[in-house]
């Protein structure tokens, strides 16, 4: 490995990959999943209880929809909600996700020697998009994939010591199963369970009798205290019949009922197919997924030969395989505790993998930058904003996009160096997808000072387009009590002053509302579009970018006065 992976190259890589972990973590517009506003929501429901349990929400349906774990973290990040932000959201996070890295590279260090394998087992890992995105915000997966895969990594790391343990392996991964369920879900004992089976029938020499009669009892017991400690969310639950009927019916029975038209062909096509679940799974390498494509390829080349840890490691990968191809809802995010397992492939094999794969990473991240280029270089050339601002990029950005286009262009012709930058670029891309949204996590996608200060305390109506949106805005607004419409009317100015005391209305950039005599424009700030018809995506792509891509939103005070209790639902809720 000295020829291709240099310690020299894992320093430098490790300290990118610590760096793009940390920039932009209070970003609005970071890599994400939509459930972290829900998520948001009912940690500052719960924390304004003033009780660990029951679980607070005003969203219908949406109140114990993952158990606790997740949210007693976030209400010990916050101190109850006092310290409201995403980087104090999300910071234990990222301390899950570095956790799994540094115990991964811990393990293949020991089973393979090598500390080199172990560095890049872990860099290759973070590089993963899907760990990126899943890995830094507010979401079950950091505590998950951690408390998932801490007992298997163990199980490589010590080998015969952790495998004849009777008593403190079986408690300590029965420990951290049961912490995995109590973030994510109890469904996830079925796929744990297996795969430690295999995993001890494999120690036997594949020997049934042996396996039985050895570690059957000790993977039964380790299940069984697992669903005890999260068993722990019903006895302390003051309504555990609530309980039952969201969480454990609706969320996860729920999901082995047909999506379209029924089970056995959504199993096959559309969607939700087992095929669609094989795509994701490999999509979750994002930029890698041609370098794990010529890994899983070297690897059933070298079948007959493979050695004890990594037949291991491809029976963990089956067993999640397998269990998350039965629920009628199959994703890719699913298997997310196994992609540390990918990963690892992808560092044993590293100097007999072929450089297309490297190569083809290389043009995707090509890609990815020059458009990140030529959408920012057509924004801040265009003076879009007419007089009302700039987009404009600090000149260190326009640098670091230069040095990363010029080493993407280098890895792609220089033999030697193409795989280490082929992983170092992957850092450089999301690096420079936060970069290039900087200009409106600034001022212009923000409301000044004075308009803050107006609105506390006053009810504020705000355009919803997704559950718990609102919670993006109380980032805005701190300090306001907020209510949903449907994102939709956001442009019906007349009809939402006449209707509102105080509402964001949204416009074309350039275009002021009109607005009665006795309204108020009591702020601004520009917001990106969620949707675009066809006709736009065709003029963006002609390079009327800032035109279509953006709105402005003005906050209005009218003089409609509003009494009693509103009757309409919260678009947020």
């Amino acid at each position: 490995m000295r020829s291709t992976f240099t310690y020299r190259s894992a320093i430098l890589i490790l300290l990118l990959g610590i760096f793009t972990y940390l920039y932009g973590l209070d970003s609005r517009f970071a890599p994400k999943n939509g459930d972290e506003y829900p998520y948001m929501h009912i940690v500052r429901m719960t924390a304004d209880s003033g009780a660990w349990l029951p679980l607070q929400s005003e969203m219908d349906g949406i109140k114990n929809t993952k158990p606790p774990l997740l949210f007693w973290q976030g209400i010990a990040s916050t101190e109850w909600g006092s310290q409201w932000s995403l980087s104090i959201l999300r910071w234990p996070s990222v301390i899950y996700t570095a956790l799994t890295a540094f115990f991964l590279f811990l393990a293949v260090r020991r089973f393979s020697g090598k500390t080199q394998a172990g560095l890049l087992a872990s860099l290759v890992w973070l590089s993963f998009f899907a760990t990126y995105r899943y890995g830094r915000p507010f979401l079950t997966d950091p505590p998950e994939v951690f408390w998932v895969t801490l007992p298997f990594m163990a199980l490589l790391y010590w080998g015969r010591t952790a495998f004849e343990s009777k008593l403190f392996f079986p408690l300590a991964a029965a420990a951290c199963f049961g912490l995995a369920l109590l973030s994510k879900s109890f469904a996830y004992i079925v796929p744990t369970s297996l795969a430690l089976s295999l995993f001890y029938w494999r120690w036997r020499a594949w020997s049934i009798s042996q396996y039985l009669k050895r570690d059957c009892i000790k993977v039964i017991l380790i299940a069984l205290l697992a669903l005890g400690v999260f068993a722990i969310w019903f006895a302390l639950d003051p309504f555990p019949e609530a309980v039952w009927k969201e969480f454990v019916l609706g969320e996860n029975a729920g999901k082995f009922e047909a999506r379209s038209s029924n089970y056995l062909l959504d199993f096959i096509r559309g969607g939700d197919s087992i095929w669609m679940l094989l795509l994701t799974t490999l999509a979750n390498a994002g930029l890698f997924i041609g370098v794990l494509v010529s890994t899983l390829w070297q690897c059933w080349r070298n079948r007959r030969f493979l050695s004890l840890e990594e037949s291991l490691l491809f029976l963990l990968i089956a067993a999640f395989f397998l269990i998350f191809s039965f629920p009628s809802q199959r994703s890719g995010r699913y298997l997310l505790p196994v992609m540390p397992a990918f990963a690892v492939f992808i560092a044993l094999y590293w100097d007999r993998l072929p450089l297309w794969g490297f190569r083809f990473a290389l043009i995707l991240q090509g890609v990815v930058l020059f458009a990140l280029i030529w959408v920012g270089g057509n924004l801040q050339a265009s003076h879009f904003l007419g007089a009302t601002g700039a987009w404009i990029y600090s000149p260190w950005h326009w640098v670091f996009m230069g040095v990363s286009a010029g080493l993407i262009l280098i890895g792609l012709f220089k033999r030697d160096a193409c795989k280490p930058i082929a992983l170092a670029s992957c850092f450089l891309c999301y690096c420079a997808l936060t970069s290039s949204l900087t200009p409106l996590e600034g001022s212009l996608g923000r409301f000044d000072i004075a308009t803050i200060h107006e609105v506390q305390g006053q009810d504020v109506w705000i355009p919803c387009d997704y559950r718990a949106k609102d919670e993006e805005y109380r980032l805005l607004l701190p300090g306001a009590t907020l209510h949903g419409y449907l994102a939709k009317d956001a442009t019906n100015v007349s009809g939402l002053i006449n209707a509102y005391p105080l509402v964001a209305v949204q416009s074309p950039l350039g275009v002021i509302p009109e607005i009665c005599e006795t309204c108020k424009i009591i702020g601004g700030r520009m917001e990106m579009r969620a949707r675009q018809s066809d006709e736009e995506i065709k003029q963006m792509l002609l390079g009327n970018i800032g035109k279509y891509l953006f709105v402005n939103e003005y906050l209005i005070a009218t003089p409609v006065k509003m009494t009693g209790t509103q009757s309409d639902k919260d678009a947020c809720r």
